[in-house]
């Protein structure tokens, strides 16, 4: 009995740190979007620049891993028994591609705008955990152009 109470109390503390560490980590995404709301970040099959105009044109990348706590694992567990949508898993992906595309964005130092960008995401660590997931990876990248006043 008292292993139960001990595995509950885990539980419960898992969660609470999971929840308060994944809203701390929505505001601090929320925060830096808004700082870097002016630089566009697009994607378009063509984009008309006048060349003469263009300063720099160089390569940006950002990634993020988003790790998977064992609350959540929990949670797609019983939702791939039953069935629907695994909402604790689309967070982990909206996470990862946000902080890819700010960290992306963060390393396009002065640039006026940020074209031809694409997001790919994989998972990182099935095999240790038998099959299961244990991060989401998210690759953000694109070419960062600083056009001449």
């Amino acid at each position: 009995m008292g292993d139960l109470v001990f595995f509950l109390i885990l539980l419960g503390m898992g969660y609470g740190v999971g929840t308060w560490t994944e809203k701390r980590h929505y505001r601090s995404i929320m925060e830096r979007e808004e700082q870097l709301l002016h630089l566009p970040a697009i994607t378009a099959k063509k984009v008309e620049l006048d060349n003469s105009k263009v300063e720099r044109a160089v390569l940006v990348v950002g990634s993020a891993v988003i790790s998977v706590d064992y609350f959540k694992r929990l949670l797609a567990g019983l939702r791939n028994i039953f069935g629907g949508t695994v909402k604790s898993y689309e967070t982990l992906l909206d996470r990862a591609r946000r902080e890819a595309l700010l960290r992306m964005k963060e390393k396009a130092h002065g640039a006026s705008m940020i074209i031809n960008v694409r997001i790919e995401t994989s998972t990182i660590g099935k095999r240790a955990f038998k099959g299961k997931l244990g991060s989401i990876e998210a690759i953000a990248y694109g070419t960062a152009i600083k056009m001449n006043s």
